[in-house]
């Protein structure tokens, strides 16, 4: 059902997806999934957790595999592990990020996605008690490259890379470079430093 779900969304958007059309899809009879997921909005917050637990995985590997660099650097590979991921999964991440049509906090996505907040907060925390980061405070840098990553991330799915000049094969390098220019000003010292 959830693979159905996918499969709507990238035929005709998240508008398309219904409980009955994914159960026919999957070949049983119209009722039979109701039990399991009683609505649209159940069928898509299956779907959204599904998403949330591969961008989770997604995030914890690429950290991983940077767990020798320094905290401000993590930050960046974290950053860079959600945007490989949204821009490879953007059915997914739609998901997630159309919150009206999921149930985001009453199903453990909200608890997921602050996981995901507190490892960059606690990030940038450190990045701060080692002064890697001297221009403002952890929690306004976390809020503004998660807004960039986020926007990039819409901006792709919603197709308005080309609009801006760039190809849909340069989008996630463009991305990057992007939150790269965003995460090395905070290195910048403080005027009076």
């Amino acid at each position: 059902m959830v693979e159905a779900a996918v499969a709507l969304i990238e035929e005709g958007g998240i508008e398309a997806v219904s409980v009955r059309e994914a159960a026919k899809r999957v070949g049983v009879s119209p009722g039979a999934p109701f039990r399991h997921f009683e609505s649209k909005t159940a069928l898509l917050t299956a779907v959204a957790t599904e998403a949330m637990a591969r961008l989770t995985r997604h995030i914890e590997q690429a950290l991983a595999d940077a767990a020798d660099a320094t905290p401000l650097e993590q930050y960046r590979v974290l950053g860079y592990a959600f945007l490989a991921w949204a821009f490879g999964n953007p059915t997914h991440f739609e998901v997630i990020s159309t919150r009206a049509v999921i149930d985001f906090e009453a199903s453990g996505l909200l608890a997921a996605n602050n996981r995901i907040r507190d490892r960059m907060l606690q990030l940038l925390k450190e990045a701060v008690a080692r002064r890697e980061i001297m221009s403002v405070s952890a929690e306004d840098a976390m809020l503004a490259t998660r807004a960039l990553a986020y926007g990039l991330a819409r901006m792709y799915i919603d197709g308005q890379m080309p609009s801006w000049g760039i190809e849909p094969q340069a989008a996630l390098q463009t991305a990057r470079r992007l939150l790269d220019m965003q995460i090395d000003a905070l290195r910048r010292p403080r005027r009076g430093d």
